[in-house]
């Protein structure tokens, strides 16, 4: 419970989304006493005195805490302890060491997140190198971050991240000395040591989230395409940590939406026009859209639609929309939702953030009985073979999605469950009410084209997902290669 409690959500995890993402498996240490990259190797003379400093001579009463497993007992002639060894250099990268006791809290974090350690010698001692490959990896990057001078980590934000932490894990602990208590168990002598460690993972988790994502963002860090030998290798390696494959569904479908008649859409037009021109004349364009746009979703926002890129909206909204100058207010625009007045606030490449004031066409009661009706008889001819690719070209609300597929069952909206229920594949479902914009209802009619019981997962159940994940990892794989190529690093026996 200890290490489960301490180390959970720290930032050994949290360092996973840049450089844990790289499978521990790649790391390889030779054999020998040493491996050492990048800069001359005579740099190493930086570093011969460190050693010698990492170790204290005094008397075994005061001698500190150790480390569990970073250090060393030596005795001397009569046979008692004289030299303690509190630490030892396992790797130097750049101008910086690595310690055995970071080795072993690294342990500890993965062991707290439920690894078994190995019993073995041999395992145990794979299990040290790759840990040590880790860390290295980890500091190429945040030694590369922190010369770039555009990174900031402030002090306050990993405080407030550190105090956040520090209140849940104590939270899990009666009082306060089984919780310090449980700290030196854990290797931790003080609650303060405690916290520093704590503050140091995060910094650096910081700044190597920050940097890869900065180079993301400027194109720099692109996905690498991984192979399918590759895909199915890592779905091997990984197979036992996904979840099981939940009940899943598969349909197309028909949505009826009611027809307004031609005067009812006049109407909304003269309406949508003569807000254009209040706008246009310095109307204020968020009073307008919360008091006359039927967008529930954006009207309480003043109409606001945020950023969007292209295909997020309906055709005959985007054609307009990414045409418009900023500030320009649209004359109406009819989708199948009714007549769009909008206005672009800001644009930027491949995207434009927008508003709007949604005018809908007022529908009878007739209108929607009559749309209800079609639905019904477009069921009927389904049951009685007709082709539904063809009814659906026809009869569609083009607005709506036109099909579904592995939907959790578990995720299906009520309406969608309710009305499909345990139909089987090939089984058309009778028309059921959907609720539209402002409350108007429109009718579906659904049919079942795949159901899938639970059960492990395949494959091709997650191809996509492995694709995107270990494209990021190969990216940063290559990230790490390039940085490690240009800087020294020694890995010591």
């Amino acid at each position: 419970m200890v290490r489960a409690v301490l180390m959970m959500g720290l930032a050994t995890g949290m360092m996973a989304l840049a450089v844990g993402a790289v499978a521990p498996a790649a790391a390889q240490v030779p054999a020998d006493s040493g491996q050492r990259h990048g800069a001359a190797a005579s740099d190493t003379a930086k570093f011969e005195a460190v050693d010698s400093v990492l170790q204290v001579q005094t008397a075994p009463a005061a001698a500190p805490a150790p480390v569990p497993a970073a250090g060393a007992a030596r005795a001397d002639s009569s046979g008692h302890d004289s030299t303690f060894v509190v630490d030892r250099v396992v790797a130097v990268v750049g101008n910086r060491a690595v310690l055995a006791s970071q080795v072993q809290e690294e342990i500890f974090a993965r062991q707290g997140q439920g690894l078994q350690l190995p019993t073995d010698p041999k395992g145990q001692e794979e299990l040290r190198k790759q840990v040590v490959q880790g860390i290295v990896e980890e500091e190429l990057l945040v030694q590369e971050a922190e010369r770039d001078t555009s990174i900031k980590v402030t002090d306050q934000e990993i405080s407030e991240g550190v105090e956040q932490q520090v209140k849940k894990i104590r939270s899990n602990f009666s009082s306060e000395a089984e919780y310090a208590s449980e700290l030196r168990k854990s290797g931790f002598q003080t609650p303060d040591e405690y916290r520093r460690w704590l503050a140091d993972q995060q910094r650096r988790a910081a700044y190597q989230n920050r940097y890869v994502e900065k180079l993301r963002s400027a194109q720099k860090l692109k996905n690498v395409i991984p192979t399918d030998k590759e895909m199915r290798a890592f779905f091997e390696a990984q197979k036992a940590s996904f979840e099981k494959r939940p009940a899943t569904l598969s349909f197309h479908q028909i949505v009826v939406t009611p027809q307004p008649s031609l005067e009812a859409k006049q109407r909304a037009y003269a309406l949508a026009e003569s807000i254009a021109v209040a706008l246009r004349s310095g109307g204020d364009f968020a009073v307008a859209a919360k008091r006359f746009s039927a967008d529930s979703a954006s009207r309480e926002q003043g109409g606001s639609l945020n950023w969007f890129r292209r295909g997020v909206m309906v055709p005959e909204f985007e054609r307009v929309a990414f045409a418009l100058k900023p500030g320009v207010i649209s004359d109406p625009v009819e989708s199948p939702f009714g007549y769009h007045v909008i206005q672009v606030e800001r644009t930027q490449p491949g995207e434009i953030q927008a508003r709007h004031v949604l005018i809908m066409p007022d529908i009878t009661p007739l209108e929607a009985d009559s749309a209800k009706k079609l639905a019904q008889t477009l069921y009927e001819q389904l049951k009685r073979g007709a082709d539904f690719d063809s009814l659906q070209r026809t009869y569609h609300d083009k607005s709506e999605e036109r099909e579904a597929k592995d939907v959790p069952v578990t995720k299906l909206p009520p309406a969608y469950a309710q009305a499909i229920g345990t139909a089987e594949a090939g089984v058309a479902v009778a028309p059921f009410a959907l609720e539209g914009q402002s409350g108007r209802a429109k009718f579906a009619v659904v049919q079942v084209t795949a159901r899938r019981n639970e059960g492990e997962v395949r494959y091709e159940d997650v191809r996509d997902k492995i694709r995107d994940q270990l494209g990021q990892q190969l990216a940063i794989r290559r990230l790490i290669d390039r940085l490690r190529n240009a800087t020294y690093v020694e890995v010591r026996s």
